[in-house]
């Protein structure tokens, strides 16, 4: 069991919490009286390079005005508020919490800090697409005190063996936890891990046996930094096709470049077809680059699921369908690898949203 309270727990309590999604809001009136609401939030980095954690106003509150919501009223009577987030599970042995107590503001729509916190919580949490944040003051919590508990004897965002040994070791559960991460924290990621990703991978079924893939692993921030800025020309002219507003495609660009560049390590899927069978019919030679490209996506599938096992999160994006060559020729690579897929690796910084999955019903179109 761990305890701390003192001025070192600060850090630790909001590495807890930035990566968690939910948590609880406590204000209190000018007499005292304590309100409490459910909330999710942020943890955002201020202009001044303090943290702050930030909450959305949003559009829910049952038509309530926002300055009407006690939580609000509080806030401009007691400009102070603590957040509380907790791991709450059957099996005691793994109960944890973690709170921060500081000064509380609201910072308006148009003032500093309010459009990044916005599009930092559209990204963590996909439903606030739906909701008009612009136009809503924020609950910004400068931490000034924190606290954290947690039943187990070691760090609960530790990475590597403590985040391994919570994985499921059986195939379904392997499968069904594997998640698409965005987010990562900044702990580097151990090379055999990575090695035995790509062993796994190499297992996957493919033509003939060829294994028509390899991997690019990109470790250096500055040739990453390189990557994507050799990208966003790219990226901007095809969101513009979508006749996407300015602001919202500089948005986009932002967010695709923070994807490469953040993560502890990006790696490159590229399809390599030197050593696939060659035919003197372009019917079957076309088949035999479509089985490569269909190999593709178990070999993807097989280094997804090791990391998983192995504690590690990955994100997927398509990004290098869209320009291959400018790919390899930014990073020298041989002219023979075709990138199809970035995989972003690292400790997941929080938990992501899951999409719905399709039942087995739904997904068998015919048996006979």
């Amino acid at each position: 069991m761990i305890e701390s309270t003192d001025g070192d727990a600060l850090p630790d309590a909001l590495r807890f919490i930035a990566a968690r999604r939910f948590g609880t809001l406590i204000t209190s009136s000018a007499t005292g009286r304590p309100s409490a609401v459910p909330c999710v939030y942020d943890v955002v980095t201020r202009a001044d390079g303090d943290p702050a954690i930030v909450v959305a106003l949003d559009d829910k509150a049952k038509g309530v005005p926002v300055r009407e919501l006690t939580r609000v009223r509080n806030i401009l009577a007691d400009p102070t508020a603590t957040l509380l987030v907790s791991d709450d599970d059957e099996d005691w042995g793994r109960l944890a919490w973690a709170t921060v107590r500081g000064g509380a503001t609201l910072v308006e729509p148009g003032e500093p800090g309010h459009r990044a916190a916005t599009d930092a919580l559209r990204d963590k949490y996909p439903q606030y697409a739906a909701h008009d944040l612009e136009r809503s003051p924020q609950i910004w919590l400068q931490p000034g005190q924190g606290s954290r508990w947690s039943a187990s004897d070691g760090n609960d965002s530790a990475p590597a063996g403590d985040v391994a040994a919570r994985r499921p070791t059986d195939l379904t559960g392997i499968v069904r936890g594997r998640r698409s991460v965005r987010s990562f924290r900044p702990d580097p990621v151990p090379r055999d891990i990575i090695v035995r990703a790509v062993e796994a991978a190499g297992w996957a079924p493919s033509p003939h046996g060829t294994q028509p893939w390899r991997f690019v692993v990109l470790e250096s921030r500055e040739r990453r930094a390189e990557l994507a800025e050799a990208m966003s020309a790219t990226w901007r002219a095809q969101l513009a096709l979508d006749s996407q507003d300015p602001v919202e495609i500089e948005r986009r660009v932002r967010n695709s470049r923070d994807r490469l560049v953040t993560p502890p390590l990006l790696v490159l899927l590229c399809r390599y077809l030197p050593d696939t069978h060659v035919y003197p019919d372009p019917d079957r030679q076309l088949a035999e680059g479509t089985m490569a490209t269909q190999s593709l996506g178990a070999a993807a599938q097989n280094f997804l699921l090791s990391l998983y096992a192995d504690g590690l999160d990955a994100g997927w994006m398509c990004a290098p369908l869209f320009c291959p060559e400018l790919i390899v020729a930014t990073l020298g690579l041989d002219p023979a690898l075709e990138p199809h897929a970035f995989f972003p690796v690292g400790y997941a910084a929080r938990d992501p949203s899951r999409r719905p999955r399709r039942p087995a019903e739904e997904l068998i179109a015919r048996w006979e």
